[in-house]
């Protein structure tokens, strides 16, 4: 039973449950999450403004770390602003419904995750300049064949990054599985802080990505430029069973820290 005694207790703004989350008091700089939930010293309010092309399972559990951490959430898809009106709602004053090119024209860093199928839909214009990142996979299923991704001449990542020629896309979030990417966050100094991939080109948008990550309860391991984004695809080493304690039950997540990740990346073969 979560403990009681403040004047101010409500639910948690990330699990909105009142009776087994471990806070007695969870506001937009707190985390929840067994027992972990602390405010990450230095982290503001309005720190960053978040786009997100794409508010599905990983996009939406970006958003809900990135409210707790106090950004801002601008959120987008396919469907329209209005069938997001229940996960804006649900996430409160910090976050938005807009279009996909009103999102990219806002936020400061963009989240694009969308199927690969549609990555030439990303509106280019609007991220000019601007950091994205790529959270795509590449399901042939439901993608359809990418001859230049089974031939292993490219990356999901370079494919978004031929399509956006002046932003600065780095990968990352692919790896986890959404549920797990909620229930793994830890304020910086845990011991049991869990480690992401990422990759890019530009060093500058690296930086960037690192500094969001660990507002929104990760450390990073750079695997290096978008062409080593193959390291953490799916069927990796470093693919979302890394963080799974039981491959036949997804509710249980593991840990992986920064040595782990490195780790899973170099045995990484193809």
């Amino acid at each position: 039973m979560r403990p009681r005694g403040s004047s101010d207790d409500q639910p948690c703004r990330i699990c909105a449950d009142p009776v087994t989350c471990t806070k007695t008091v969870v506001n937009t700089h707190d985390m929840c999450h067994g027992g972990n939930a602390a405010p990450r010293a230095g982290v503001r309010a309005g720190m960053t403004t978040l786009g997100l092309i794409g508010s599905g399972n990983i996009g939406g559990t970006v958003a809900r770390l990135a409210v707790a951490a106090g950004h801002h959430v601008v959120l987008s898809n396919s469907r329209g602003p209005e069938t997001l009106k229940d996960l804006v709602d649900e996430l409160g004053p910090n976050a938005r419904a807009a279009t996909a090119r009103e999102a990219a024209e806002v936020g400061e860093i963009v989240v694009v995750t969308i199927p690969l199928r549609a990555y030439r839909e990303t509106p280019a214009e609007p991220l000019a300049g601007k950091i994205v990142i790529d959270t795509n996979n590449y399901y042939p299923e439901r993608d359809g064949r990418f001859p230049e991704l089974d031939d292993d001449s490219t990356t999901t990542s370079e494919l978004l990054q031929r399509h956006l020629p002046t932003a600065k896309v780095a990968k990352g979030f692919n790896n986890i599985y959404f549920k797990h990417l909620l229930a793994l966050a830890r304020p910086a100094g845990a011991p049991d802080r869990t480690a992401l991939p990422i990759a890019g080109d530009d060093t500058g948008a690296k930086a960037a990505v690192t500094d969001l990550l660990d507002t929104l309860g990760y450390d990073t391991v750079d695997a290096g430029p978008l062409a080593e984004g193959w390291r953490f695809q799916r069927d990796m080493t470093a693919y979302a069973g890394l963080y799974s304690a039981d491959p036949q039950n997804w509710d249980q997540p593991r840990t992986a820290d920064a040595a782990t990740v490195r780790a899973a990346l170099a045995a990484a073969h193809r």
